[in-house]
């Protein structure tokens, strides 16, 4: 999968603790979880530095469906810390994949059991000579009817027919209509009120849509013709000789910038707003050129591939809003992006489930590469 979705920002929270479900892609806030917090392990949400509680970044709703696979229950939880000495560390970071166990067998034996209904009909056909057969055996023949008893019996027949179609037909709605009102109130997967614990960091919340990435030849053209307008209205307000002098100078310490830091600049100038980008076993768009892998997969023993990456305008609307709104000061987190890994198989192996409260839900610390700021410019700046 090589198409790259985008997430934009949207609406902001009317209060940061808001409950939603875990099925809301959102920045910030408090992660709604499908199951109770009490089956979550402590140390998950710990951070690895320091011990102290970590805030939810992002929670991203992350549905697989391809040929080999299809979960829907899938969930990407993003935690950072925000005591100011960890904002720099690796280890400060946490990416959690949250989904719900499911089994692979399970679609074959429907099918096992499906096959035979379809064996079944294909022997309507012979119903038509059981029927004549019938017939002929109690002396009646097409020669023997002259039509009229037969029209009266299918009118009655079909007006039987009728009246016992329409009698199913409302007890049926009837049935739904009273299931729907008893599942309409089943209890939320998470309360409309939540419960804070003091000692968990909350960030202002905002809320996000997505948007495909176009063709890198589209991307081209548009950050193209953002700098044609940029320089234009430069021109406009500066001398001539004084801009071009400028430009020349920018372009020559261009040519020894970090190419893979300019490709990343260039993707960002595209979508200036983008907080994370989305390509399920796709490429990771890199701040430089050496980056770690994502390792193997704590559960299976699998490999990790990439799938999605927190991008600094996400880094920048927190910031913004935190200054006015939040106890927290974000001014020590400097990354310039975190690629996530995950599994590659997506799985679900579960730890103890019968000692477990998760209701079927499994819960993976995935990968987290942290690339900061200072590490992904140095080329360019020199």
């Amino acid at each position: 999968m090589d198409d790259v979705v985008l997430g934009m920002p949207g609406p902001w929270a009317e209060d940061k603790c808001e409950a939603s479900d875990p099925f809301t892609t959102k920045i910030g806030g408090l992660p709604d979880w499908p199951f109770q917090n009490e089956a979550i392990r402590s140390d998950l949400l710990e951070c690895s530095a320091c011990g102290s509680r970590l805030c939810l970044v992002a929670q991203v709703y992350a549905p697989i469906s391809n040929r080999d696979l299809k979960i829907e229950e899938r969930t990407i939880y993003f935690f950072g810390c925000v005591i100011p000495e960890c904002g720099s560390m690796p280890h400060s970071w946490k990416a959690i994949r949250v989904q719900k166990h499911y089994i692979e067998k399970e679609p074959k034996a429907v099918l096992r059991e499906v096959a035979p209904l379809t064996s079944s009909y294909t022997s309507v056909p012979e119903t038509n000579s059981w029927w004549d057969k019938d017939l002929s055996a109690n002396g009646f023949t097409e020669e023997d009817d002259d039509g009229t008893d037969e029209e009266i019996d299918l009118e009655e027949l079909g007006k039987a027919l009728s009246e016992a179609a329409s009698v199913a037909l409302n007890s049926k709605k009837q049935n739904k209509n009273l299931h729907q009102e008893t599942v309409a109130k089943p209890l939320p997967l998470s309360p409309t009120t939540k419960v804070t614990d003091t000692r968990t960091p909350v960030l202002p919340c905002f809320y996000m849509y997505s948007q495909e990435e176009p063709p890198s030849k589209e991307v081209s053209s548009i950050c193209l013709n953002s700098s044609i307008k940029e320089n234009q209205h430069d021109l406009e307000e500066d001398k001539k000789e004084e801009k071009w002098e400028e430009e020349g100078y920018e372009y020559d310490r261009a040519i020894d910038a970090d190419r893979t830091y300019l490709k990343f600049k260039k993707r960002m100038d595209a979508f200036p707003e983008q907080c994370f980008r989305y390509s399920y076993g796709g490429k990771p768009l890199l701040a430089k050129e050496e980056s770690e892998g994502g390792g193997t997969c704590k559960l299976c023993g699998g490999s990790r591939h990439y799938e999605m990456q927190l991008m600094p305008p996400l880094l920048y609307f927190l910031q913004e809003a935190a200054k006015s709104s939040s106890k927290y000061s974000l001014e020590n987190w400097n990354w310039m992006t975190i690629l996530v890994f995950t599994c590659a198989k997506s799985c679900s192996h579960m730890v103890d489930p019968e000692k477990s409260d998760s209701h079927g839900w499994i819960m993976a610390e995935e990968a987290a590469v942290v690339q900061f700021e200072e590490e992904a410019v140095l080329t360019y700046l020199s």
